[in-house]
């Protein structure tokens, strides 16, 4: 009776070999499946991910592009609860985003357009969660997936129709504002003319870092800070224009050093440190448009 007991309570907590060591080595395939996938998009993209990462370092409109990445995966880290509950169910379509992002990238590198080459990386990783994770997988990373984009300098013809018009914008307002405070002013263009000296909006004080820079943290911000998705549009959206005039009173204010003050220091370390200072600003008038928000009937219901 006692060697049947043993033998009957061996039989019941004894578990197939084949169920125990599913598990393990399930893992150890996709890890080693990730390990592959990772070597041929590295293989792939090593160019391509090369200049992107020189152009973050050389080009100050584009800095902010060391940033993305890392919130990106952020955001990863953040939904891996999630991601681990999400049931996973491969499809086919997955394999069709994953052509067209190697034709987007086929076209970028023979048709010498950095942008579409680096569009196709975000097009690849998209068809890859599609392809092994499914559509709810997508569902939940797609804002991850879509945060890269920000990260992709624009085309170098999109940027030159933004940053004049800019200029032309920039220079207008700050002529508007300094006469008010008795500067004579004359303008042409881009150019502005004052009594001691030429004041020129060049390409790089034409704003467009900073509102570039902006729009990416009011993205970053949006996301702690609100949960509609409609506000978090608006707050991005808001960068938008104060951006611009805070690029506009830079302008004036450096107007306003050349006639009162002195024209050197003026274009000098005024003209550097002005920049900073006018980003700090910006990022108050953001703060207070995130409060205005919250003083809405809808969030007052909510509260």
């Amino acid at each position: 009776m006692a060697g049947f007991i043993a033998v009957n309570m061996t039989e019941n907590i004894q578990i197939p070999a084949t169920a125990a060591d599913s598990w393990p080595s399930r893992t150890v395939n996709f890890a080693l499946g990730c390990a592959l996938i990772g070597i041929l998009m590295a293989t792939i993209y090593s160019g391509v991910l090369a200049k992107l990462v020189t152009d973050w370092w050389q080009i100050p409109d584009f800095s902010h592009g060391f940033l993305v990445p890392i919130f990106s995966a952020y955001l990863v880290w953040r939904k891996r609860m999630v991601l681990l509950e999400t049931r996973v169910s491969p499809s086919w379509g997955g394999v069709v985003v994953v052509a067209i992002g190697l034709a987007v990238l086929f076209l970028g590198v023979y048709g010498a357009e950095m942008f579409l080459s680096r569009v196709s990386l975000v097009i690849l990783l998209a068809g890859l969660v599609l392809c092994f994770g499914g559509q709810q997988f997508l569902k939940e990373l797609r804002f991850a997936l879509l945060v890269l984009l920000l990260a992709i300098p624009i085309p170098a013809i999109l940027f030159s129709q933004i940053t004049f018009p800019l200029q032309l914008l920039a220079s207008k307002l700050a002529s508007a504002l300094l006469p008010l405070f008795g500067v004579p002013v004359l303008r042409e263009g881009n150019v502005i003319q004052l009594p001691s000296m030429t004041l020129e909006v060049a390409e790089a004080c034409s704003g467009i870092r900073s509102l570039m820079s902006l729009f990416t943290l009011s993205v970053f911000f949006g996301y702690f800070a609100e949960k509609s998705f409609s506000r978090r549009a608006v707050l991005a959206l808001a960068s938008i224009p104060i951006a611009i005039a805070a690029n506009a009173v830079r302008i004036f204010g450096t107007g306003l050093c050349v006639q009162y003050w002195n024209p050197d220091k003026a274009q000098g370390f005024f003209h550097e440190f002005s920049g900073w200072v006018m980003f700090l600003v910006s990022l108050g008038c953001l703060f207070i448009v995130h409060r205005a928000m919250c003083f809405l009937p809808g969030n007052r219901r909510r509260a």
